[in-house]
C-alpha cells in the first residue's frame, strides 16, 4: 500500500472513532510472511485472521465465513 502498511492500517481502523460506530470490522492479513512471529504481530495489532500466500479462493472464503460466524 502506498502510504500505510497493513499493520498501520489496522491500527487506524481499530483506534479511529468513526470506525468504532460500526460493529467490529473483520481484518484478515494476507501475507507472504509465514513465520510464527509475523502471525503474532498481526494479531497483536488487532487483525482477526491470518493467511499466508499463496491463498486459494476456497481458503479465503472459509476464513471470511468463519469471521462472520456463518460457519
Amino acid at each position: 500500500m502506498p502510504k500505510l502498511d497493513g499493520f498501520a492500517a489496522t491500527r487506524v481502523i481499530r483506534q479511529h472513532d468513526k470506525y468504532k460506530k460500526v460493529s467490529k470490522i473483520p481484518i484478515i492479513a494476507l501475507t507472504a510472511n509465514a513465520m510464527v512471529s509475523d502471525k503474532e504481530k498481526c494479531f497483536d495489532v488487532g487483525m482477526d485472521g491470518y493467511l499466508s500466500k499463496p491463498v486459494t479462493k476456497e481458503v479465503l472464503s472459509d476464513k471470511i465465513l468463519e469471521l462472520l460466524k456463518i460457519r
